[in-house]
């Protein structure tokens, strides 16, 4: 999907890296493009980078919380996996108004997670762990409804482009900067 998605050539930013498998698989896969990872936790930015060790097109690891100021101020595309439902209600419009300002006219952001579409989960597992997120990790957590993450995009200057059903009730959204 992506091969489709990103650009040939230039900087792909990672919102919210994780561990850095994801960012490391990428990499491998898109030689001809540069990987700047981030993550809000300072203290994972060392598993991101051991996950990226010997990738030079993997830029080391850099602390972003989107609810701050951004240290990177252009990106070609950028890619923020898992983020949106792990995170509190605020984290939306931020990562929005932050796409919106690092990307050129044209630029591509993808988002993939869990959505609710017109309020409704779409899946019984999605309710399960929607559930499970405001239980365990932070009651501000959950799956976001598709539409009011439409709207703050909408509202940075963000178009939804394509809407993809992934696998485990999964989706992968498309979003163009205007």
């Amino acid at each position: 999907m992506l091969a489709a998605i990103l650009p040939p050539a230039g900087l792909v930013l990672e919102i919210a890296s994780g561990s850095g498998e994801h960012v490391s698989y990428f990499a491998e896969r898109f030689p001809q493009l540069t990987f700047q990872p981030t993550e809000a936790a300072p203290d994972t930015l060392a598993s991101v980078d051991a996950h990226c060790e010997g990738l030079s097109n993997v830029r080391p690891a850099l602390a972003l919380d989107v609810l701050a100021p951004w240290p990177v101020e252009q990106a070609d595309a950028l890619v923020c996996i898992n983020m949106i439902h792990a995170s509190v209600p605020e984290t939306v419009p931020a990562l929005m108004k932050g796409a919106a300002k690092v990307l050129a006219s044209g630029g591509v952001m993808v988002t993939y997670g869990a959505y609710k579409i017109g309020g409704a989960h779409t899946a019984p597992s999605n309710e399960s762990f929607d559930a499970w997120l405001k239980s365990e990790r932070d009651p501000r957590f959950g799956v976001r409804d598709l539409e009011s993450v439409k709207a703050e995009a909408d509202a940075a200057g963000l178009d939804l482009e394509t809407q993809l059903a992934m696998p485990a009730n999964n989706f992968a959204l498309i979003w163009r900067r205007r």
